[in-house]
């Protein structure tokens, strides 16, 4: 027997089975009760929301020989005859492909004639937008006044490009969108009945996949189970068969972002072309991440607004303090201007790249949304140096140069003792090598959570005995790092490139204070001791050094 797709096979057969739509469902269904029944009726709404699926269980109620409760029987012969699509009284036309004056002429030649049996002619015209102007003016007549066992039905996803003239003469019923939760629980019904094994995280992604239309999240379940037929499909399945990102890589990324890490970002990018995810989605998962970023910065409860698992959302709203709202209005704008040009580009990693540095360096934005950008990270630097939460260290010539005389003057009140440690010589150099080469030693680890995680990491020299230590602050950075078989890695790559023979040890570190702290060489420790003094309302002259 020939395959039939779930989401025909699953399509609603009543009133009561078209999911997320109740209000209007409950509006027709009064109307069969009563009798009240209109003669024309648009269904405005995006793709898969189930505007088809209605005006034909509309057309079956309106000629069903026993309905209901105001939902058709399906079991007489009226209801058989238009399931079967071979009953005269349904005619269903497409206007995307017959749009001109004459597939309107034919259809007012075929009202003269009543139905041959039941009650009423019903004509569903889908993509009605797509009608002529001539075709919509032919069409006007009839609309406003067919005969009385004549039933027009007016399916469009563009509202907007119909003529007034035709709105005014229909009963309008908007489709929403389909809430997630809604989908999934449609996705779990499908996939008991089909007996198809797949975890609730995967199935939670797959109706956040199908972005409000049940149509596209059950041809996606169709898609998945046909790839993993004989096992369980788990979470990493659905991102791997839909070309899909997993929520924490954008969670790394937007860190990435905001320390203008600009290798771990572009990393982050291949790792991702290298699974074969594919580049636009990239791009719409990640936009639809700083919206999320943006919801949780703007509102205290994110009930109904973000949907994601409770490990995410601690993430996010972790990640949300990076950033202020308007950089994060200005990324939304800039990611979205990209996402509609990769539609149309054969370079899409060179734009999302491009974007991507764009993003990290907002002096590249000559905009005005790029220098309220440049002003918002200038005040997130000063606070971090008034709560001395964030080290001045700077020359005349060097980062941070011209900053006002109020902000040096907050550094001076930092504790330098707790700021310096003094190291043996060689100690000093292992060190100053590892913090130089730490993003290429972690390159050379295999493509993967390791890389990622040590990327992330940082080191600093062990206070109890020789060797380094490598910090992590997630719990799950420790256990990955703190692996011995992981650490012989790491210590075998800087043997083999650096010549040096370093024991590490992983600690889990809650705090920057490790990660701030200034070594330096023992014979140099009091030399740079020395007072600073600060002038009011003047910057440092060029032979000062604030350090």
């Amino acid at each position: 027997m020939r395959y039939t797709a779930l989401y025909r096979k699953w399509r609603s057969q009543s009133f009561s089975e078209v999911k997320g739509q109740e209000p209007i469902t409950e509006s027709l269904k009064n109307q069969i009760r009563t009798g009240r029944i209109g003669h024309a009726y648009l269904f405005c709404g995006t793709r898969g929301t189930g505007k088809t699926s209605v005006a034909k269980i509309l057309a079956r109620a309106v000629n069903c020989e026993h309905p209901l409760d105001g939902n058709p029987c399906n079991e007489c012969e009226s209801c058989k005859g238009i399931l079967r699509d071979a009953s005269m009284n349904v005619i269903e036309m497409d206007a995307a492909s017959n749009n001109g004056v004459e597939d309107i002429r034919q259809i007012r030649e075929q009202v003269e004639y009543p139905p041959v049996n039941g009650k009423y002619k019903v004509y569903i015209i889908d993509e009605v937008h797509m009608l002529s102007t001539s075709a919509f003016n032919a069409f006007l007549k009839t609309l406003e006044e067919p005969p009385e066992y004549v039933i027009f039905i007016l399916a469009t996803t563009e509202p907007s490009k119909l003529p007034v003239t035709i709105l005014s003469r229909c009963q309008r019923y908007d489709f929403r969108r389909i809430g997630s939760e809604v989908i999934a629980a449609r996705l779990r019904e499908i996939s008991t009945a089909e007996r198809i094994d797949i975890s609730e995280e995967a199935l939670h992604y797959i109706a956040r996949a199908g972005d409000g239309s049940m149509r596209d999240a059950v041809s996606l379940l169709d898609q998945c189970s046909a790839f993993r037929f004989d096992r369980r499909i788990e979470y990493e399945d659905a991102l791997q068969i839909l070309g899909a990102v997993d929520t924490g890589v954008f969670s790394e990324l937007i860190r990435a972002l905001s320390e203008k890490n600009v290798d771990r970002m572009l990393g982050l990018l291949s790792e991702s072309v290298e699974k074969g995810r594919e580049l636009t989605q990239f791009v719409s998962d990640f936009l639809f991440y700083v919206r999320n970023l943006l919801m949780a910065k703007s509102v205290e409860r994110l009930d109904g607004l973000v949907d994601m698992s409770r490990e995410n959302l601690q993430r996010l709203t972790e990640d949300k303090e990076l950033f202020s709202l308007e950089e994060l209005v200005r990324d939304i704008r800039q990611l979205s201007e990209l996402w509609n040009q990769l539609r149309y580009s054969s370079q899409k990693r060179v734009l999302i790249e491009t974007v991507l540095i764009k993003l990290a360096y907002p002096e590249t934005d000559r905009s005005s949304e790029g220098t309220i950008a440049r002003i918002a990270e200038l005040e997130r630097r000063l606070k971090g140096i008034a709560d001395g939460s964030v080290a001045l260290r700077t020359t005349k010539t060097g980062e941070g140069a011209g900053l006002p005389a109020g902000a040096v003057a907050a550094s001076t009140d930092i504790s330098r003792e707790e700021q310096r440690v003094s190291l043996p010589k060689g100690q000093y150099e292992d060190l100053m090598l590892l913090k130089k080469e730490w993003k290429r030693i972690a390159a050379e680890l295999p493509t993967g959570l390791l890389r990622s995680t040590v990327s992330e990491s940082w080191v600093y020299p062990n206070k109890e005995k020789t060797g380094m230590m490598i910090a992590t602050k997630s719990k799950a950075g420790y256990n990955t790092i703190s692996d011995s078989e992981n650490l012989q890695l790491i210590q075998q790559i800087v043997s083999e490139k650096y010549g040096k023979d370093i024991e590490f040890r992983a600690v889990q570190s809650v705090s920057d204070e490790t990660r701030n702290t200034i070594y330096v060489l023992e014979e140099d420790l009091k030399r740079i001791h020395f007072d600073v003094e600060t002038v009011d309302d003047s910057l440092p002259s060029e032979e000062d050094e604030i350090i």
